[in-house]
């Protein structure tokens, strides 16, 4: 009897993204292991961990995780197509995951991305497992393009938030989705008014010293503390521009994660309700994992009953 192949989809998602090392483990503790990944965003990041070998280490250091240690992952970058460069979070990840080549990981793995200048979706399935990674996790506006054979790469959530297509096209019978944007929209309408004006007036003060480009380099700066300190939550009803951003993000890939998948459902789909965690609140590791356990566990019966029937 021919054994089916299982793929596992992660989408993308930020911060919910650590639900996805629940999701593995639950399937794990099933019997249930991944003879493909595919992953966008934060999936990617977590599908190449789990296909290094490499999960368990992933997850222990995200457990030790404090706000503070999230603040320090971003590097201001002005020059570029993106408030933060990102090469601290990406260090991170090379010094506990380190890298490797894809088409020699022990697991078939892609990331997906999408090109900047055609808007094409782009599989990475060989080549440098870190430089596939970072580019599919370039959320656009915040973190920086990656440039990967002659082509700008940004966040693969702009037009496959959840890969299910691209673990069928690499060979899987039954295709596991890991769904994060449910009942996302709307939920980063809670900005703190006050810090984003204070950050707003900083180009317009005449107290300001020194040139324009150096207040106009201190005030981003401000404004990009604001967006990250807005994550955190705050009490007041006006959004502002971090919030706008995240809920914006939501909104698309909320529809467009909807139409993706009407047009190439999965055989199953894991969907963890994580919609009260903030886009960047990477630090809040452990309630997601345990969410995405609980979210695998609920769906157990029926994925023992797909994967024993082969569909």
């Amino acid at each position: 009897m021919t054994m089916l192949k299982v793929g596992l989809a992660l989408g993308s998602g930020s911060a919910r993204g650590w639900a996805h090392i629940g999701v593995i483990k639950a399937l794990g503790d099933m019997g249930i292991h991944p003879d493909i990944i595919s992953g966008c965003s934060v999936g990617a990041l977590v599908g190449g961990s789990y296909a290094t070998g490499h999960l368990d280490d992933l997850e222990t250091w995200l457990k030790t995780l404090r706000r503070k240690d999230v603040l320090g992952f971003f590097d201001l970058n002005l020059s570029s197509g993106g408030l933060i460069a990102g090469e601290r979070l990406m260090n991170f990840f090379r010094d506990r995951v380190g890298d490797a080549t894809i088409e020699l990981l022990p697991v078939p793995f892609a990331a997906v991305a999408t090109d900047l200048n055609t808007g094409r979706e782009i599989w990475l399935r060989s080549g440098s497992l870190l430089d596939a990674v970072r580019a599919s996790i370039s959320m656009p506006g915040i973190f920086t393009p990656v440039r990967i054979d002659d082509r700008w790469l940004v966040d693969g959530g702009l037009i496959n938030p959840v890969p299910v297509s691209i673990c069928r096209a690499m060979g899987a019978d039954i295709v596991i989705a890991v769904n994060l944007n449910g009942g996302i929209v709307g939920k980063h309408l809670s900005a703190d008014t006050a810090k984003s004006r204070n950050a707003s007036n900083a180009l317009d003060s005449d107290q300001a010293p020194g040139t324009l480009a150096t207040r106009l380099k201190s005030s981003l700066k401000n404004s990009v503390d604001t967006m990250l300190s807005q994550v955190w939550r705050s009490e007041n009803d006006a959004p502002g521009l971090f919030d706008v951003l995240a809920s914006s993000l939501n909104i698309m890939q909320d529809r467009i994660t909807r139409s993706r998948m009407a047009g190439d459902p999965p055989d199953i789909l894991i969907t963890p309700r994580l919609e009260h965690l903030g886009l960047l609140e990477f630090y809040r590791a452990a309630e997601a994992i345990e969410e995405g356990m609980l979210s695998t566990l609920q769906a157990k019966q029926t994925i023992r009953q797909i994967l024993n029937t082969g569909l």
